[in-house]
């Protein structure tokens, strides 16, 4: 819940917080979250002018004088001549602060200050010598619709006086209370040289006096190095889940990085005793997550971003190494079905967003649940997703829709006539006909495994055969997926990729044809048949990648429409894994390979992330290739596996959560490994041969382990077993019957 960190840029939903490249601190604060943020505290000596804002009272800093590392950061304010150090538990911040000698030493609490985005309202009071309690009340923001309150308690080492502000004006002392816009607080001590003042900041999205609770259970004591201690243990732990041997050190470096990243999504949202705030119906309500037999929750409630694209990252990472996260996260949504009436795509602030498109709640939880991640209200949650698959649901809630209508997602079309039209009715950003589509087909057939492994064997049916719907959009004269307009004619003017600094090509979400073009993973054995078999797919997908080789495989984020491969955003991030499917496993090896070093290996710190690195997804995908194993259906089969690329390590052992998985561990080992050496040579699963590109998920999480050789040179190694592939059979079965739209809409 807290992630406590300095701040260098406020005001901005893009570039906010902590940016390496400037040169001065605004405050230290608490939340740096999908659409939260809160609580501001600045140290500053001499003369106070806090009530002018944050940027009055900046400090700059170097870099030299940092010292960061997970669960701790120390910075020296140059202006004050004050070391800050920062740590903290779940739902507490602890900061150090070493002051110089002096009568005027504050610490200011500019509670109606800009973080992100504008507060609406804040207040502040003195409880007693030791101790402050407030309030900051987070006004709407475009994707989070209402107005949101994050409540504080902090506490002092020592007696302070207390003082407040408002509208960039000192208040009388006697005035121990202040509410309203533009308001503050500060506290004012003595110092003498060197002295250390520690300060606890307890925070709840529900009440103060659950708040209160919050440091209460978690951080009773002042032992600020035994928190820190206690907080790289913790990280170490998660982080532990996979280690690696052998590599480089920037890839190790950059490896422990993508975790890091990959586990920086899971944003708490609930207090200790499992309170969180419920704001899907008109007015806030404080509501409780499932406990125990002991009466403590059995998860966390979660704030998250769109999980938009996370079929190819997070789905897969969790799934095998955070299996409690993603129940977690399906506990969150079924909790949010139950509140409001639907499963979210992205809530923040109790909040439905409408962030993106679709519904890709609906291969979350189908990889979760044929994983055995099993957690949470089964049958509640099959019946959020398939409201979420008809019209009314979450996918006719277009991205950043504006007003009330939900229509832009253009549900009724797609159920109609097997596509969205472009140009439809509604008001959204994200309208994009061709790319709901195609989303809505890959759903479809995650709902139907889903509903498969349910027992649901109608729906399990009626879902697939709707998950050919992506056929309607295939355009043979051009050979790509095109849009089309709502007489059934093809949108004019298409090309595959549009010019440079474009941000998307009509039709398609942050992408262009070039990229959703590729977006079958349902069917890849029935989009390469469009192409007209393997070799001319296979040859088509290889000058993509051959294209965007010399731009590492990345465009300027926000252009993404000039693209012919962009793995600096979510569409686009199955792609080097796909020549598997298409019996050409070694390009998948190599591409895979480039990119991970390319486009997701850097680690400085002005190249570390390309674009969009949405609650740590290119994360777990850096993570992902650098180990070897993927699942271009993003684990939602029935029976999912992982195909198999060259790990960049000597060896890769996963931890398996025994709570979940039978297995201890499944290692990964390379012979032969190096920059050159990216090809599979052969390979033992378990000491026998493996001759295939894949393996069951069942094989990773019984334990084992995977032995790769590798070599300099393509290898024949699995290039035979793509016919052998689950996904290709059952393709095979689902095409005896022509799919398409219905008779009653023909197509031109």
């Amino acid at each position: 819940m807290v992630n406590l960190s300095p701040d260098t840029s406020l005001g901005l939903d893009w570039l906010g917080g902590y940016i390496y490249g400037d040169t001065n601190i605004q405050c230290f604060s608490h939340v740096h979250c999908w659409q939260l943020y809160g609580i501001p505290v600045m140290p500053v000596t001499g003369e106070f002018r806090s009530p002018q804002g944050l940027a009055a009272t900046a400090s700059p800093f170097s870099h030299a004088d940092e010292v960061v590392h997970p669960g701790y950061h120390k910075v020296f304010l140059q202006r004050y001549g004050v070391t800050a150090e920062l740590t903290s538990t779940t739902r507490v911040g602890f900061h150090r602060y070493t002051f110089p000698a002096g009568e005027k030493s504050y610490l200011a609490f500019d509670t109606g200050a800009t973080l992100m985005d504008k507060m609406d309202s804040s207040a502040v009071r003195q409880v007693s010598p030791t101790e402050i309690a407030g309030r900051s009340v987070m006004a709407a923001t475009q994707r989070r619709p209402k107005p949101f309150t994050i409540y504080f308690v902090a506490e002092f080492s020592k007696p302070v006086a207390f003082g407040t502000w408002q509208n960039q004006k000192l208040l009388p002392v006697s005035v121990k209370e202040i509410s309203g816009t533009n308001a503050g607080g500060y506290v004012q001590f003595p110092t003498k040289a060197g002295e250390q003042i520690l300060l606890k900041v307890a925070i709840s999205y529900t009440s103060e006096a659950n708040a209160r609770e919050n440091l209460q259970a978690e951080l009773p004591g002042w032992d600020f190095d035994a928190v820190v201690r206690a907080s790289r243990d913790e990280w170490n732990d998660w982080l532990g889940r996979i280690t690696v041997a052998g590599g480089t050190e920037p890839q190790r470096i950059k490896f422990y990085t993508d975790l890091w990243h990959a586990l920086l999504g899971r944003r708490i949202v609930s207090d200790v005793d499992g309170s969180y705030a419920d704001n899907t119906g008109p007015q806030t309500l404080v509501r409780q997550v499932q406990l125990d037999a002991a009466g403590r929750p059995r998860f966390p409630h979660y704030n998250f971003d769109a999980l938009w694209g996370s079929q190819w990252s997070l789905n897969l990472l969790w799934s095998f190494a955070y299996p409690e996260v993603m129940d977690g996260f399906c506990n969150t949504m079924v909790d949010m079905y139950r509140d409001g009436g639907l499963i979210p795509r992205g809530p923040s602030g109790g909040n439905y967003t409408f962030v993106m498109i679709g519904d890709p709640a609906t291969p979350f939880f189908a990889a979760a649940y044929n994983k055995g991640i099993r957690g949470y209200d089964v049958e509640k949650a099959y019946a959020g997703l398939r409201k979420n698959a008809l019209p009314g649901g979450i996918r006719d809630h277009a991205g950043y829709e504006f007003g009330t209508n939900a229509t832009a997602g253009g549900m009724k079309y797609y159920v109609e006539r097997g596509y969205v039209p472009e140009d439809i009715e509604g008001k959204a950003m994200h309208k994009d006909g061709a790319a709901m589509t195609l989303e809505y087909a890959y759903q479809d057939w995650c709902l139907s495994e889903f509903a498969r492994a349910l027992g649901k064997t109608n729906d399990a049916a009626w879902l697939k055969q709707r998950s050919f719907n992506y056929t309607n959009l295939w355009d043979a004269s051009v050979q790509f997926m095109r849009p089309r307009n709502k007489d059934g004619s093809w949108l004019a003017g298409f090309a595959p990729v549009g010019p440079k600094g474009s941000f998307n090509g009509k039709g398609f979400t942050e992408a262009d044809s070039a990229i959703y073009t590729h977006a079958v993973p349902q069917d890849m054995p029935g989009l390469i048949r469009l192409f007209g078999g393997p070799e001319k797919y296979v040859a088509a997908l290889n000058r993509q990648f051959e294209l965007a080789a010399p731009e590492n495989f990345v465009v300027p984020h926000g252009e993404h429409g000039g693209a012919w491969v962009d793995y600096d955003n979510e569409p686009s991030m199955e792609m080097a894994h796909l020549f598997n499917l298409a019996g050409a496993p070694w390009l998948s090896q190599k591409w895979v390979r480039a990119v991970q070093q390319q486009a997701l290996g850097d680690i400085t710190p002005s190249g570390g992330y390309n674009g969009d690195e949405d609650q740590g997804q290119l994360g777990a995908l850096g993570a992902l290739m650098a180990i070897g194993l993927f699942d271009v259906e993003g684990g939602a089969a029935l029976d999912p596996t992982y195909q198999i690329t060259s790990p960049i390590f000597d060896r890769v052992t996963i931890r398996l959560d025994q709570n979940y998985f039978p297995g201890k561990t499944f290692t990964i080992t390379t012979r032969n490994n190096s920059a050159a050496n990216v090809y599979i040579q052969s390979a033992r699963l378990n000491r026998a041969a493996l001759n295939q590109f894949w393996f069951p998920h069942a094989d990773l999480v019984n334990g084992g382990t995977l032995d790769l050789e590798l070599g300099p040179q393509p290898a024949k190694w699995g290039s035979d077993s793509a016919t052998l592939h689950p996904s290709v059979a059952e393709s095979a079965a689902a095409h005896v019957r022509p799919v398409g739209v219905r008779a009653s809409a023909k197509l031109n």
